[in-house]
């Protein structure tokens, strides 16, 4: 209708490559921040997620939501998040999910408008398949269809080590205008906890992304900082940190800017 606000969603492509938790939290990142999402779950990654989360994907209108609310909203414990409510509004709002075999799709023409792409994780199969222009689902598609509209495409490879092909693979996407992001996880944020390592690797993709996030505590210029004010358990991330009323002083985490 005229006058609306057309809606530009980030795409996220999610391939086999064990990292969902990966996943989840830039997902949560950017509906954190209000955008919207456009999914595509390979079938590889269907296996992957059950395989990890116990959630069996399917990617019909019915079928989904609950789905994904579940992924977004439990901690890797299995356990539900605090902010479990305010994910499931802001997927009913912001995420569309596509079938990875749907090329008919939105995000396979290079005509409808997305912010870009994020790939996460990306194995190495898929690395290759976007670097050599296969286009055999709607992932590798997307991913194309991002690089040639010069929108911006951040690839996340996980699996390691790198045969020499894959290196090849990721430097021809660097070449073509992709930036790779390796899921590696910084330490001197002052991570106590798995979630919080899942949460800088996830904040890093979304800088990459140009994406405003708190996901993580960020560097000042202060030698040892994280390890004499270490967040608690959890992360910076309001949805897993510890209730500050009922956690013990030692694991009360800092309230950071």
């Amino acid at each position: 209708m005229a006058g609306e606000v057309p809606r530009v969603p980030w795409v996220v492509g999610v391939s086999g490559a064990s990292g969902t938790p990966y996943t989840a939290s830039v997902l949560r990142g950017l509906l954190a921040a209000g955008l919207p999402v456009d999914l595509v779950v390979s079938r590889a990654a269907r296996l992957t997620l059950l395989d990890e989360t116990g959630i069996a994907w399917r990617d019909g209108p019915g079928a989904w939501p609950d789905a994904l609310a579940d992924w977004l909203g439990r901690t890797l414990a299995g356990q539900d998040r605090r902010d479990r409510d305010e994910i499931t509004a802001r997927v009913g709002a912001l995420v569309r999910v596509h079938g990875s075999d749907n090329l008919a799709a939105g995000p396979s023409s290079g005509s409808y408008p997305t912010r870009g792409m994020i790939v996460v994780p990306a194995s190495t199969a898929t690395v290759a398949g976007i670097a050599l222009g296969l286009s055999k689902d709607l992932l590798q598609r997307a991913a194309d269809v991002t690089l040639k509209e010069r929108r911006r495409l951040v690839v996340v490879p996980r699996e390691m080590p790198f045969t020499g092909a894959t290196l090849r693979h990721l430097v021809d996407l660097h070449e073509a205008g992709a930036t790779v992001a390796a899921a590696s996880p910084g330490f001197y944020a002052g991570a106590v906890d798995a979630q919080a390592l899942v949460d800088f690797v996830a904040g890093r993709v979304l800088d990459a992304a140009g994406v405003p996030n708190v996901l993580f505590r960020r560097w000042a210029g202060e030698l040892g900082a994280a390890r004499t004010d270490r967040p608690g358990p959890g992360t910076v991330d309001a949805g897993t940190t510890p209730d500050p009323g009922t956690a013990p002083d030692s694991e009360k985490a800092p309230t950071l800017e």
